[in-house]
């Protein structure tokens, strides 16, 4: 089996990954650089088939994050592309709100540890945790070789158990793990990351101690930050109010124990940009599953000192039409790196000029160094080779020679 990382060996996000055995092809995660622009033609990388007409065999996408999918739009309708149902579902309901949003239609399912077949590459998944629902380790069998590619993973989310699972009952004789190293170059090598519980309990703090609302910016997408805030918010008697997107997508998790927008505790309010969206594509139907706790704009200052708001910039203009700021902090959920770009400097003028104090509540998406060790220890694959990450000079340092670095766009043979 030959491998060619088309992106990711020296750098974080666009990651693709283009395997190949007799004659046959398989692509793994068809990302957009973190930076990139979808349309510009100079990101896009050189693979043949992605129109579903060569020896390409299928596309298979590890998780629903944009670093990972973001190129997805470019294999063209029939060639098949692999998918967990949850992300397919949240690629759905996030379609109506998005500019560019992409829904495969030619998809394949993948299953926790359920093998699936392509020509000559036998896949099989492994469900990990991540900050992305729905999120898949992938190994790879074709010629007699082994590959296992990490995608994404941590073992500090809520769903931790999958990777203490995955660490005591891992995949054998692996020729070659393709690693995420996110962290690498980050953080010290004995760091650990904040757990998911610890930054509910940092809401509760903030919340108790803030006389109005909190506005908190963090992904709808991250599923498990949707449950640390809701349960943050019924803990301290606030009501989570979000948007019709976040109900949407939390609808499409499917999954009965993740906060719904008919629960207690929750409230829906459509924003204005998102009203007039639905009144132009004519999406009413969109509204009626979301319509048992749906508040208005007349409802938000009465609720504003017990109430935790799903916060874009976007919404900004409707909470200052309602008056309802007074009092209010800003709780900064996700990535500090989005701060320093011009969006994010954009947020925090807005937020200074209204006189809106920036809080911090955040852990990493990603493994600390020391469970990227747990996980090398556990599968002790014969060949260790770095990818998402801007440090691969530092894997030897931490994993020995099995470590070995590649270049993007290089194909390059598994050892025998």
């Amino acid at each position: 089996m030959r491998v060619r990382i088309h992106r990711g060996t020296k750098e974080i996000g666009g990651s693709c990954i283009e395997l190949e055995a007799g004659g046959e092809r398989l692509l793994l995660d068809l990302g957009l650089p973190l930076d990139g622009d979808p349309e510009d033609v100079s990101v896009h990388p050189t693979i043949d088939g992605l129109d579903g007409q060569d020896s390409l065999r299928a596309l298979v996408l590890s998780h629903g994050h944009l670093d990972h999918w973001g190129l997805a739009h470019l294999a063209g309708k029939e060639l098949p592309v692999a998918l967990g149902a949850a992300t397919h579902r949240i690629f759905q309901a996030a379609a109506p709100f998005l500019p560019r949003a992409y829904v495969p239609e030619n998809n394949l399912e993948l299953r926790d540890r359920t093998p699936m077949s392509f020509g000559q590459f036998k896949v099989t998944p492994y469900l990990v945790d991540h900050s992305a629902y729905d999120a898949y380790a992938l190994e790879v069998e074709a010629n007699g070789k082994k590959l296992f590619y990490s995608g994404d993973f941590r073992a500090h989310g809520r769903k931790a158990a999958l990777f203490e699972k995955l660490v005591a009952n891992p995949p054998r004789n692996v020729d070659l793990l393709l690693m995420e190293g996110s962290t690498l170059g980050r953080l010290d090598a004995d760091h650990k990351f904040p757990t998911e519980a610890e930054i509910e309990t940092q809401f509760i703090d903030i919340f108790r101690a803030t006389p109005g609302m909190a506005l908190v910016a963090a992904s709808a997408q991250n599923i498990d930050r949707m449950v640390s805030l809701y349960r943050a918010c019924k803990r301290t008697g606030r009501t989570l109010v979000i948007d019709l997107y976040a109900a949407e997508v939390l609808r499409a998790t499917g999954n009965a124990n993740i906060p719904q927008s008919d629960w207690p505790n929750i409230a829906v309010y459509v924003p204005q940009y998102q009203r007039v969206r639905i009144k132009q594509t004519e999406r009413f139907d969109l509204l009626e599953p979301h319509k048992a706790n749906r508040i208005f704009a007349e409802d938000l200052k009465a609720l504003a000192p017990k109430a935790a708001f799903l916060f874009r910039p976007a919404m900004l203009s409707d909470l200052d039409r309602a008056e309802c700021l007074e009092g209010a902090v800003a709780v900064w959920s996700q990535w500090d790196g989005y701060l320093k770009q011009e969006k994010g400097m954009q947020v925090s003028e807005a937020l200074n000029a209204r006189g809106i104090r920036l809080e911090h509540a955040h852990t990493s998406g990603h493994a600390s160094i020391s469970d990227l060790k747990r996980l090398v220890g556990a599968i002790n694959p014969r060949m260790l080779v770095p990818i998402h990450t801007f440090e691969p000079h530092r894997f030897p340092e931490h994993f020995g020679t099995v470590a070995q670095q590649k270049n993007d766009g290089d194909w390059w043979e598994i050892a025998a």
